[in-house]
């Protein structure tokens, strides 16, 4: 395995996490840093071709550009800081070794969701459990208000079960489609979108039930 180029180490903050994080370790040690100024930002095409370079400049700025994303998208599958840190850290490690076999068939940012998703998924998987629910001979919707407010509906996924939370968060924020979530959990499609469903049906009663307070 090809060696990827080491930089000072720091500890940086991530955004929710309420603390201070090393996050890269072994041959990573830190990809954090100052903020590159927008005048010196690559190219997602020079940004792989530095990265492959074992530039720890790319690095810096591939893992810069994605982190605060990534983190966020870990922490609403997963549930918890501890785990989405744990998950961020060897996704961005997989990133760098695999960078070389990214097909450009989506964006880079795309691939590296799915990365940080399959992560995810495979660390808790076993703790999720998808109830029996009645399947959905028709497509329903659950109609959100325009003004919703972010935070409070971050704090009302967190409050659902683990099997609504990952179908809501890969389906409603992550752009994933039924097929394709039902591949990546190992689940029937239909059973993908009744929880989708009643996983919204639920956490829309829990944000009328807890707005304004």
């Amino acid at each position: 395995m090809e060696e990827i180029a080491k930089v000072s180490l720091v500890d940086f903050d991530f955004i929710g996490s309420g603390k201070e994080i090393s996050v890269l370790h072994t041959t990573i040690l830190c990809l954090s840093g100052t903020l590159i100024k927008n005048d010196f930002l690559m190219t997602e095409a020079d940004l792989i071709k530095g990265c492959l370079a074992n530039s720890s400049k790319a690095q810096r700025q591939l893992y810069n550009q994605y982190k605060v994303a990534m983190y966020t998208l870990a922490y609403r599958l997963c549930g918890n800081f501890e785990d989405a840190e744990d998950v961020l850290q060897e996704a961005f490690l997989d990133v760098f070794r695999n960078l070389r076999n990214f097909n450009k068939q989506s964006t880079l940012g795309a691939w590296i969701k799915t990365i940080v998703s399959r992560k995810a998924i495979k660390k808790y998987r076993c703790k999720v459990i998808f109830d029996e629910l009645d399947s959905l001979s028709v497509e329903k919707q659950i109609l959100w208000e325009s003004d919703l407010d972010l935070e409070l509906l971050d704090k009302g996924l967190m409050a659902l079960p683990e099997g609504f939370r990952t179908i809501i968060v890969l389906y409603e924020i992550e752009g994933y489609r039924h097929q394709e979530i039902a591949k990546m959990l190992g689940i029937a499609e239909g059973t993908s979108k009744s929880q989708l469903y009643h996983g919204k049906r639920r956490l829309k009663t829990w944000i009328e039930k807890n707005h304004g307070k």
